[in-house]
């Protein structure tokens, strides 16, 4: 029996994301990022939400439109450069922030989607990634009001010599919204360069996936080798077509040579 996990609306595909929920978001900046499954979160109205994504688009793109629309409580990311009204929130008080070295949130969501509880690493030993004191949240009049904790740390020989490393806890949420260039009806998904640095991983995490894709096919027309994530993973499938609007965070050209 054929198992179709489509659906035929984004509005349908985010309907139980409720208030208070916990994301996991694909993206690398502005490529990749699952706008239709966005745009239909911010006009269902759910808020207090807590997401992980490796960045928070930027002001009125990607996350960000969620972001100025005070929908987001809590973000976890590793860059947050491209966004102003990301640094007022969390500057002021209003938002919560946990910054986290890139390869660890990529491999935090790989652990959790892997059943993985937590993993040692020796990025961020000897820092306050490891130590604690990182501010995720200000009172609003410079003073932090939420600290980072200190991790544990231990040493593990390593080919003879005694390295230290830090627990670092996986990461799972209630649902991850994900954008892939090609999908089938059992959720197999094919992603876009860039894009499949998190989107895979973010995928993982989610207990319920929801994917959208520029092209939807039949089972078996995607070869086995090419599938980048297994439907496994995926619970329900959107096909948004290829013309929807795709961004950069910036444009650079140079002048012509005579």
């Amino acid at each position: 029996m054929s198992i179709d996990k489509t659906v035929g609306s984004a509005a349908e595909a985010v309907t139980d994301i409720p208030r208070g929920a916990t994301l996991a978001v694909g993206g690398f900046g502005l490529c990749g990022n699952p706008m239709a499954l966005i745009q239909a979160l911010l006009e269902l109205g759910s808020d207090d939400l807590s997401i992980v994504s490796n960045n928070c688009g930027v002001d009125d793109w990607g996350l960000g439109v969620l972001l100025a629309a005070r929908r987001i409580r809590k973000m976890t990311s590793s860059y947050v450069g491209e966004n102003k009204e990301f640094e007022r929130q969390f500057l002021s008080g209003e938002l919560e922030v946990e910054l986290t070295p890139q390869g660890t949130l990529a491999e935090k969501l790989r652990a959790g989607g892997s059943g993985i509880a937590a993993f040692f690493t020796q990025t961020g030993v000897g820092t306050q990634v490891a130590e604690g004191g990182l501010p995720r949240r200000y009172d609003g009049s410079g003073g932090v009001s939420i600290a980072s904790p200190q991790k544990e740390v231990r040493s593990f020989d390593v080919n003879g010599i005694a390295k230290e490393f830090v627990l670092e806890e996986s990461i799972t949420t209630d649902f991850s919204l994900v954008h892939a260039l090609k999908g089938d009806r059992h959720g197999n998904l094919v992603f876009a360069k860039s894009a499949r640095n998190f989107s895979p991983l973010a995928a993982m995490a989610g207990r319920v996936c929801i994917a959208q894709v520029e092209q939807l096919v039949e089972p078996g027309e995607i070869d086995p080798d090419a599938v980048h994530l297994p439907g496994v993973y995926v619970n329900r499938i959107l096909e948004v077509g290829s013309d929807i609007e795709k961004r950069i965070e910036r444009r650079t050209v140079r002048q012509g040579v005579a």
